[in-house]
């Protein structure tokens, strides 16, 4: 990261604003931590902890079904996702039904399954069209809910892409997000295999300047939550001297 993208993240951390209050950072690099949607079982866990450490964070929205028996971009949700966008948080498009696309294309028409909605399980057939209005159906229902715009990128679910679905979305506006392999937090994995202790571990000695983070607001199938292990790994990153940012701030997706 040059000099001066590294000066405006770790600025973009300092200037968040917690319960009235600046909080000053020693930027010896800086993270980015994104969350994507899931269950939203861990989701209010998962806010107080990034209020209590002051961190910016990005979320990636999808409509998922959720521990409440709703969706999470539903209207109970209103107040959730209006409190996080006032918080000042990035917010990208994980499509709207959650789809996971097929390797390859055809043609100028890729595949996806969706995972959420009415046409759950269904293979689809899509388009630029169609794949964009798949992308800004989040824009649209977020700003019905938060009312704020979402961000200029987006991230495929299971990290998932095409050759059409990258090119599609640089042209409706979106630039596609992954995470860094050391980012992986490892909430997906099962916790008989992957303890908490096990994980945080891991992402304390490998997690560096400049990596994207990933987590979800709850994994159904993980027996042992993993949210409360969020509390800890920010503290031990921060002690490395790195610092946080959203998305807007990396330096490869900033003014999109």
């Amino acid at each position: 990261m040059r000099r001066s993208n590294k000066r405006a993240a770790c600025a973009a951390a300092m200037l968040l604003v917690a319960g009235g209050a600046a909080v000053a950072a020693d930027c010896r690099g800086t993270v980015y931590l994104t969350i994507d949607t899931g269950s939203m079982s861990q989701a209010r866990l998962i806010a107080d902890i990034l209020a209590k450490h002051s961190v910016p964070a990005t979320f990636f929205l999808a409509n998922e079904k959720t521990v409440q028996g709703d969706y999470s971009l539903d209207e109970g949700w209103r107040d959730f996702w209006r409190e996080m966008a006032q918080r000042g948080y990035a917010f990208g498009s994980h499509t709207y039904d959650h789809v996971y696309f097929r390797k390859g294309d055809q043609g100028e028409h890729s595949v996806g399954v969706a995972s959420q909605g009415p046409q759950q399980g269904q293979a689809k057939v899509y388009d630029e069209k169609s794949f964009c209005a798949e992308l800004d159906r989040v824009k649209q229902r977020f700003f019905e809910l938060a009312g704020q715009k979402l961000d200029g990128f987006w991230r495929a679910p299971g990290g998932y892409t095409t050759k059409n679905t990258l090119r599609w979305a640089e042209h409706c506006g979106y630039r596609h997000v992954g995470w860094s392999p050391a980012g992986f937090l490892g909430d997906e994995l099962p916790s008989e295999k992957h303890s908490n202790a096990q994980l945080l571990e891991r992402s304390l000695a490998h997690i560096g300047a400049g990596d994207i983070l990933m987590m979800h607001t709850g994994i159904w199938s993980r027996h042992e939550t993993y949210a409360p292990t969020l509390d800890p790994l920010i503290a031990g990153l921060k002690q490395k001297g790195l610092c946080f940012a959203t998305l807007r701030e990396h330096p490869t997706l900033a003014n999109r």
